[in-house]
């Protein structure tokens, strides 16, 4: 029978690195540089440490963080691994899935490097299978989907590490099409939980549940054919009333199309181009924080429906405030992992300039609009600036010097100057790795 669960899943078996582009390899081996990055640093997060914790494992060497050590099982690998790269919300984020691709692909990938004996080609293939279908399936339901409340981080990326996981473990295309389907009764994740450790669990439960589903349909494990598709399936239940037709043309990469942006700033990517415009406008003018009198933030309908902490009280809701981060924008010379310390928070001087920063939505924007407008009043004058778009978009991506000061700034979090030395090799030339597991051991343990 000829459904989008099987267009899907023959994409998926049929996949092969030579297949892909190879811009599109590129796109995917910085992914990975960078997600690699931010699960250290965030291993160590309260979030990501505590999700180790509670199952008695302590995250103290990158073999243990990134999931490739061969005590715990796979599935409770992928949770600990995924929280992990989400706890920082310093990950990266793409807009044809409305929201965090690498941390719903890298942790399962990763957790099952070892058991299919995985070179770096492998998981490149199997993120880009990951990643294709995550933008396939989102594309009927979007943004609809996360309009209406669902992390889609978390929804569509149990279906996307479904697809990694099957991909690595060259499952048949009958074996996917259960994998899929089984991964399809899975889903879960609300925005509600923003700004909490919560959120970032969502890129570990989707992480476990594609490793699950994967190894299930490994061992005959059988869903219903059209848990997607069908009636009351997937897309029923999650999306609008009215939803776009599924198109999947498998000539037509997501990845090259739409990209992968990443993060410049640790905190939620609506906040980014505010960020961005506001520290633009405080360098050109020289503007002194104790001067503002009123920074106004004019941005689209999906950054208010995601930031909803205008005074927080801890590092997490401070990510998802764009009182907060606008004025850090202003009193710091950069937004960086520092200002989210939770001691960080009451700094009189940004308390200052957050208790003066509005922000409204403007109804001519598209619903996930980047451009921000930001207006900042002073007793000397008054300043202006459209930002079109945050640092790090796919078309304007971090120069590679950038993604690496950042891969340290968050590996050296973890692991000493040498490991992270050595991780960086194995991960910019991922393809060139013809054994990722026993390559990450021996980087951690020299």
């Amino acid at each position: 029978m000829h459904t989008p669960e099987t267009t899907l899943s023959r994409f998926v078996t049929g996949l092969d690195y030579d297949d892909i582009p190879a811009d599109a390899r590129d796109t995917v081996e910085r992914a990975f540089l960078d997600t690699v990055g931010v699960t250290l640093a965030g291993a160590h997060d309260r979030a990501g440490e505590t999700t180790f914790r509670t199952d008695g494992i302590t995250p103290d060497d990158a073999v243990t963080i990134l999931g490739l050590d061969t005590e715990r099982p796979a599935t409770q690998r992928a949770l600990h691994t995924g929280t992990a790269s989400h706890a920082l919300d310093y990950d990266d984020l793409a807009w044809a899935m409305d929201g965090h691709p690498s941390v719903t692909l890298v942790p399962p990938i990763l957790a099952l490097a070892d058991e299919a004996d995985a070179t770096g080609r492998d998981l490149v293939t199997a993120f880009v299978a990951g990643f294709e279908l995550e933008c396939g399936l989102a594309a009927p339901i979007s943004p609809d989907h996360y309009e209406d409340g669902w992390h889609a981080t978390a929804t569509f990326g149990a279906l996307g590490a479904a697809a990694a996981a099957a991909s690595l473990l060259d499952l048949t295309t009958d074996e996917t099409v259960h994998a899929l389907n089984v991964a399809a009764s899975t889903p879960a994740g609300l925005k509600r939980n923003f700004g909490s450790m919560t959120k970032p669990l969502h890129a570990g439960l989707c992480a476990r549940s594609g490793v699950t589903a994967a190894r299930l349909a490994n061992e005959e494990f059988t869903a219903d054919p059209t848990a997607i598709s069908g009636d009351r399936g997937f897309w029923d239940l999650y999306g609008p009333d009215a939803r776009d037709d599924f198109t999947f043309d498998s000539e037509r990469w997501a990845l090259r199309e739409h990209g992968i942006h990443v993060k410049y700033y640790p905190c939620c990517y609506f906040t980014h181009t505010s960020i961005a415009g506001t520290a633009a406008l405080v360098d050109e003018y020289d503007i002194d924080p104790q001067e503002i009198e009123q920074i106004r933030v004019r941005v689209s309908q999906g950054a208010a429906d995601a930031l909803h902490h205008a005074d927080p009280d801890t590092g997490l809701e401070a990510k998802f405030s764009m009182e907060y981060t606008v004025a850090s924008a202003v009193v710091r010379d950069r937004v960086g992992l520092t200002a989210f310390d939770d001691d960080a928070i009451g700094d009189p001087v940004v308390q200052r300039v957050r208790e003066r920063v509005e922000f409204e939505v403007d109804d001519d924007l598209h619903y996930d609009s980047h451009q921000a407008y930001v207006h900042i009043d002073t007793a000397d004058g008054s300043y202006e600036r459209v930002q079109e778009n945050p640092p790090g978009t796919h078309d304007n991506p971090l120069t590679d010097a950038e993604l690496r000061a950042k891969f340290d700034e968050c590996a050296r979090r973890a692991v000493t100057a040498k490991t992270a030395d050595a991780l960086a090799a194995i991960f910019t030339d991922l393809a060139d790795c013809d054994d990722i597991a026993t390559a990450v051991r021996d980087a951690a343990h020299p």
